[in-house]
């Protein structure tokens, strides 16, 4: 394979992961797996899992969980849902992985947040709320260099 043919491959395979990316975007609430995703795009569940960390520092499934508590986080602030209803409302099939991942990636029980979340937002924008609230991958995504500030 040549340089030439070997970039445009990578080119190829870039397009495809960002479709699996705005896939799982759009799809977050659906139940996806990382298999049903390479079959989207025709590639193995392996390479697509080898390829989608390569290109965006997590795995497919890490990805799918960082969409889902994201949402999570939005129903849980509106504050008129169980933590129940918002577990199954975002894609999640288990309160005890949905708990513990929320929990790893937002810092706090999702019951807590909940709670919290009512003092902390109040009469602030939800555009800022949304910004300010996002989830920090605590042990998951490495550090990538110097922080800027």
């Amino acid at each position: 394979m040549t340089s030439r043919s070997a970039d445009e491959q990578r080119l190829r395979d870039l397009a495809l992961l960002r479709r699996v990316r705005d896939r799982i975007d759009r799809e977050y609430a659906q139940p996806l797996d990382v298999e049903a995703l390479a079959r989207g795009v025709n590639m193995s569940a392996g390479h697509l899992s080898r390829q989608f960390r390569l290109a965006y520092g997590e795995s497919p499934y890490s990805y799918l969980m960082t969409r889902r508590i994201e949402r999570a986080m939005a129903l849980l602030r509106r504050g008129d849902l169980s933590v129940t209803e918002v577990c199954f409302a975002v894609g999640c099939s288990s309160l005890g992985t949905f708990s513990t991942r929320f929990t790893e990636l937002v810092g706090v029980p999702p019951s807590v947040y909940r709670r919290r979340a009512a003092d902390v937002e109040a009469g602030m924008p939800s555009c800022v709320a949304k910004q300010v609230t996002r989830p920090i991958r605590n042990r998951e995504a490495p550090a990538t260099g110097p922080h800027l500030a």
